[in-house]
């Protein structure tokens, strides 16, 4: 029974919760037992407090026994990735430089809207320091692997995330993303990620990464994203850059199809060198979207790689989050962490503005090609999971994380919405990911394209070995 409920999504959780056949505290404890199993393996996970989850379970069975469940997600279990301030747990974001309890008490956007709609909370997964990187390691907490193949990353920096999803140990997960980190892992560990549109979903406090920052969900299938979506999205006055709120129900907008809709692709972005069987997962994943009723065209919309403006950006932004950090503290922190923030800390302030001036002429260029393209296609990275414990694969060119995700952190520049869906595996069983990319605030064409993907080409009955792997295994 325990499996089965394991392989369950959210939205199948509540039809078992309303109809009496399976109870909160029953799914809960399927999903206790699968981290206390699992994560030895995998390192998902930095803190399991299985009291108070079982507390939340109770809670919301019985008002399920009162005929009151409350809100989208009464009973659904999540984890919550450990940037997000949750009141009950510290929130140390993977460093020995936070003091534990200086977060008690405080609540992210995210956090409370999940708490008001019902949720109960699995505990928090790591990532690395800051979240600064597009793998998952951490002074504090050491490397997260691959649910496929614990030798390799499960990304970043939502990986713990990733991959507590893929292994059954919660079906769903909330991540950050400033330059990939949902999209990263989702795609490393088969996982449906989505970045929101900046400002679609509410978030504080501020992140030091600034706009470029997007917190959402992370999921089994896109229906369950999409139903996250709608918690999500909730309105929060302590987000002052959080756009007005546009009451969509993003799961009554999933099964309305891409029938006639103008698809633009790109396999490589024009400069991007591609795994040979990347490239050939995605253009049977094109063929998918024409098959679908899309007309679909391979078009380029032609930006040099801005990774030069986004590392000004972002390095700019972990300085940010290290200015009051002194060298003493600095000396217990990840040190390539120290070193790009270091660097960047010496910017004048033309530099940050030149890359600000990239920032808004690369907006304003794919404003103008989505006037005329309804979604655009590319894959989600243009290799598959490489060796844990690394930030870029062995013998690569370059010794930083953008260098190998060149799909991912130009749509953080123009925050984009941008939904990264397993499309299929490498010979070696590795996961690879298709990204949808949309107009701003287009979140619900953007998953809507991905269910009807994720209905006629589904991947969601495998699971990693590793899933059935029982004690002691």
């Amino acid at each position: 029974m325990s499996k089965d409920v394991l392989r369950m999504t959210a939205v199948e959780l509540l039809e078992a919760y309303r109809k009496g056949s399976l109870s909160p505290v029953e799914a809960t404890r399927a999903m206790l037992d699968q981290i206390e199993r699992l994560d030895p393996h995998v390192n998902a996970w930095c803190l399991v407090d299985s009291e108070t989850t079982l507390r939340y379970a109770r809670e919301s069975e019985e008002r399920y026994q009162q005929g009151e469940p409350k809100g989208w997600l009464d009973g659904v279990p999540v984890a919550v990735k450990d940037v997000f301030l949750t009141p009950m747990w510290p929130t140390v974001k993977g460093s020995k430089v936070i003091e534990p309890n200086s977060t008690l008490g405080k609540e992210s956007p995210a956090v409370a809207a999940l708490k008001r709609n019902g949720y109960v909370p699995l505990g928090k997964t790591t990532t690395p320091e800051f979240g600064w990187k597009g793998v998952t390691d951490s002074p504090i907490h050491g490397v997260t692997r691959n649910p496929w193949n614990p030798e390799k990353t499960s990304g970043g920096s939502s990986g713990g995330s990733g991959a507590a999803v893929a292994l059954g140990m919660g079906p769903l997960a909330l991540g950050t993303d400033a330059g990939g980190s949902i999209r990263i892992p989702a795609a490393f560990c088969g996982i449906v990620g989505l970045k929101p549109t900046f400002g679609e979903v509410p978030h504080w406090p501020a992140s030091p990464f600034g706009t470029l920052a997007h917190a959402g969900p992370m999921t089994w299938t896109v229906q369950d994203c999409a139903l996250m979506m709608n918690v999500l999205t909730e309105p929060d006055l302590r987000d002052s850059q959080a756009a007005p709120r546009r009451g969509v129900n993003y799961l009554a907008e999933l099964d309305r199809g891409v029938k006639r809709w103008k698809i633009a692709y790109t396999p490589n972005l024009g400069h991007v060198n591609v795994d040979p069987e990347i490239e050939a997962a995605f253009k049977q994943a094109v063929a998918v979207f024409e098959s679908l009723g899309a007309e679909v065209m391979e078009v380029d919309p032609s930006f040099s790689d801005p990774v030069g403006a986004f590392g000004h950006l972002f390095y700019g932004g972990a300085a940010n989050a290290m200015r009051d950090i002194g060298t003493k503290k600095r000396a217990l922190m990840d040190p390539e962490l120290v070193k790009v923030a270091e660097k960047a800390s010496r910017l004048s302030m033309l530099d940050y503005l030149g890359a600000v001036n990239i920032r808004m002429a690369l907006s304003e260029r794919m404003a103008v090609f989505h006037r005329k393209y309804d979604l655009l296609l590319t894959p989600t990275l243009p290799i598959t999971a490489f060796k844990a414990g690394r930030e870029v694969p062995e013998d690569w060119y370059s010794t930083r994380w953008p260098s190998w995700t060149p799909f991912t952190y130009p749509f953080n520049m123009t925050g984009q919405p941008a939904l990264s869906v397993p499309c299929g595996f490498s010979t070696d069983g590795l996961p690879i990911g298709l990204q949808i990319v949309g107009p701003r605030f287009s979140d619900e064409r953007v998953l809507r394209a991905g269910y009807a993907y994720q209905q006629a080409a589904p991947l969601t009955e495998n699971r990693p070995e590793l899933f059935d792997r029982e004690n002691g295994a």
